[in-house]
């Protein structure tokens, strides 16, 4: 009887310790020294959240920048890679469909286009296109939206981000912080 209360005991101080301390700790460390990342990464505007800087959405029409597709449909609660192997006929018969889809998009596009524009990422959800796919849509938009060209490829500069402490990741441009500045310059 007395192992089985030492054992009660134990139990319930780690359940209070790791269940309950420790998150909470956690958290009101994370609160305190990176609440914008504790909180989502929100994007507001206007006070009101457009999304988050984490996670891709998509966005559909002529006049908006567009994201990587997505295997998880934008859909924040599945999501999912493809985890089709680059060699099986399945993939391959998907980025054939999307490459058909982006010319059909995008009238002006040459043969060298940019893989982040035809594949998925690991997540379904990289919010972030390479500045080279994001240039890739800029005929399109500049005619939905009637702005030069230069003013877009302006834009996409402004907004490209280098490599992490300069060495890690590639160049990239968030899309979703993009479409709100292209939106308020309409």
């Amino acid at each position: 009887m007395r192992s089985f209360m030492v054992a009660i005991r134990t139990s319930v101080f780690l359940m209070i310790l790791c269940g309950l301390a420790y998150p909470l700790a956690t958290t009101g460390v994370a609160q305190v020294l990176f609440h914008k990342q504790a909180e989502g990464s929100l994007v507001i505007q206007n006070g009101k959240v457009q999304g988050s800087e984490l996670l891709a959405q998509g966005f559909n029409g002529p006049q908006w920048f567009h994201p990587r597709a997505s295997a998880a449909k934008y859909d924040p609660t599945a999501s999912a890679a493809t985890n089709a192997a680059v060699a099986s006929k399945e993939y391959i018969k998907t980025v054939e469909g999307n490459v058909e889809n982006l010319k059909n998009e995008n009238k002006n596009i040459n043969n060298r286009i940019p893989a982040d524009l035809v594949t998925t990422s690991g997540s379904g959800f990289d919010p972030d296109l390479s500045p080279e796919a994001a240039k890739a849509q800029v005929p399109r938009i500049a005619q939905a939206m009637g702005i030069s060209q230069d003013r877009l490829l302006s834009l996409i500069n402004k907004h490209a981000k280098g490599r992490s402490l300069g060495i890690f990741g590639e160049p990239r441009v968030n899309v979703l912080e993009l479409n709100i500045a292209l939106q308020s310059i309409k």
